[in-house]
Formats: structure tokens, sequence, C-alpha cells
């Protein structure tokens, strides 16, 4: 294992990046949820942004089951081998438990620093996917341009 690398051998990669927004942006989300959860019910600052906390964890790490199993080409046939291709291999185990994780709570942190990033996050979030998914033939195209 490298700590920056293709995400195959490395803790780290450009996909961090999005990991980060995506922390910013289920933090979003999250706070959305519970305030509309907990109108009724008077809950303390600190007991929400625990709360939230615990539900960004929780879609992420679901999210990661889910990215492992496509990766893994669980989905058969044409279209399952075009999302295993995309996908370029399997994340490594670091990547997936620590690296994307940190990310995602750096992300929930900095949304709690700046809640005014929220916009830019979803923004950066929006065209890195649409770039990765529509225009790069894969997942880590930008990731092998970059570290060469």
């Amino acid at each position: 294992m490298i700590l920056w690398g293709h995400k195959t051998i490395a803790m780290f990669d450009l996909w961090t990046l999005q990991h980060m927004a995506s922390g910013i942006c289920m933090a979003f989300v999250a706070t959305i949820i519970i305030a509309k959860v907990f109108k009724k019910i008077d809950i303390s600052p600190s007991s929400q942004k625990i709360i939230c906390f615990f539900m960004v964890i929780a879609a992420s790490l679901i999210w990661e089951c889910a990215e492992h199993y496509l990766e893994s080409g669980v989905i058969r046939g044409e279209i399952g081998a075009k999302i295993t291709f995309w996908f370029q291999g399997v994340e490594h185990w670091s990547n997936r438990i620590i690296g994307d994780t940190i990310a995602i709570i750096l992300g929930w942190r900095i949304y709690y620093w700046k809640k005014n990033l929220a916009i830019p996050a979803k923004l950066f979030s929006l065209l890195w996917m649409a770039a990765h998914i529509f225009i790069f033939p894969d997942s880590m195209y930008l990731q092998r341009l970059i570290t060469r």
C-alpha cells in the first residue's frame, strides 16, 4: 500500500476530493432531514450534530458496500461488464475503509465549520460525477493522467 495513487494500491486518490465534497453534501441533506423529523421535538444542536454524523457515516458505508459489489462484477451481462470496467478495479481496503471515511468525516466537519460551502460542494460533486461518467472513459482516467 502507498499513501497516494491509484485506488487499487493507495489509501488516497483523486476521488478523495469527491468524498470530501460528498461529506459536505450529505451533512447538508442530513441536517434538513433532522430538522424535518425532529421539528416537534426539542433536541440540542450538539445532539443534532451527532445524529448528522452517524447519518453521514451510515450513508457512506452503505455506498462503499454497494460500490465494492459493483467493482467486483456482481452485475452480470454487458451492463455489468461496463460498470466493472468503469470502476477500474477494486479499491484497496485502506482506501475504502480509512481514506474514504476520513474524507467523508472531513467533509462533514467542513460543513459544520462553513455551511455556505454546501452549494459549491454540490456543484463540484455534480461536475465531477458528470465528467467521470459522461466524458472520461473510466473512473480512474484523470488519476492516471496526473500520476504518470
